[in-house]
């Protein structure tokens, strides 16, 4: 196991301080802000605990306020039904006494019913493609210290980008943006634990989406972004360990918001999730110059 991914694992595991009550930990990476993608993994990992014999099917989240790195989270679990097949519960995150992160998620009983599924798209395979490390040596020397920083460290999950190319060429009319994902190291067979490593993965590129028309990026420093609010499907079963094809559009941006959607499809041509979230993609105005004094 890379070292990376035991310590996403470390992270997903959280500290039980009383029932339905949970503390999460940030890795120390220097960011300012809590990765929203480890709110979403921790937020489901403290439901899973306290639902048994289900595994959750969809999930519903807020974000409301920039989480601190430098101090605990606290997950409240709010077991609002638990019924014969279904079971909900609401996650309320928690620092410095104030929520900064609401999810509701559904949990289902594996059941038979009527089976379809969106056929995935015709990419080239993830063995065809530049690796991480080769798209990044040519995109780092553009990058500020704390993103290079960032990108420089080994990372729990690995992008292979089928449109590598694309954040480069605008056009207002397409907003697609497709990538394989996988950990960089294999994971228990929990399935509770990949459908949390995906619910973290989820929010990695799908807000950069929205900015692939107009040929920008949330690394750059003129973008301010944010997560919204975010929505998760799980549909069938597979493995976070093994390539997932993570194919995204934005149908929309308006309003300094933008809107991107994604369906997640393993090696098999499954469709094993889908996604969607708004978030806040405003470019930050330029100071005016000050005369001289």
């Amino acid at each position: 196991m890379s070292g990376a991914v035991a310590e996403l694992l470390e992270v997903l595991e959280l500290e039980k301080l009383e029932e339905n009550l949970f503390r999460g930990r940030s890795p120390q990476d220097s960011w300012q802000r809590v990765f929203g993608g480890q709110v979403i993994g921790q937020a489901l990992v403290a439901a899973c605990r306290t639902v048994e014999d289900r595994q959750p099917h969809s999930l519903h989240a807020y974000f409301l306020l920039g989480g601190d790195p430098k101090v605990p989270i606290i997950y409240e679990v709010d077991r609002i039904r638990d019924g014969r097949s279904f079971a909900t519960r609401r996650v309320v995150a928690i620092q410095h006494g104030r929520p900064i992160f609401a999810l509701t998620t559904s949990f289902h009983l594996e059941e038979e019913g009527f089976e379809h599924g969106a056929r995935m798209p015709q990419v080239p395979p993830p063995e065809d493609l530049p690796g991480e490390a080769e798209i990044r040596a040519g995109a780092i020397p553009s990058m500020s210290p704390q993103v290079r920083a960032y990108f420089e460290r080994e990372r729990p999950i690995e992008l292979r980008p089928v449109d590598h190319q694309r954040t480069a060429q605008a056009d207002p009319h397409e907003g697609e943006f497709r990538v394989w994902i996988r950990t960089t190291g294999p994971l228990p067979d929990d399935p509770a634990i990949h459908r949390s490593v995906l619910a973290y993965a989820s929010d990695f590129t799908l807000l950069d989406t929205s900015l692939v028309p107009h040929g920008q990026s949330v690394i750059q420093t003129n973008i301010q972004a944010a997560s919204l609010d975010h929505a998760l499907w799980f549909h069938r079963p597979f493995r976070a360990d093994d390539w997932l094809l993570y194919a995204q559009d934005s149908p929309s941006a308006s309003g300094a918001r933008g809107f991107s959607r994604g369906l997640v499809y393993d090696r098999a041509g499954r469709l094993v999730a889908s996604v969607a979230q708004e978030g806040l993609v405003r470019e930050r105005k330029r100071q005016p110059d000050l005369p001289p004094k």
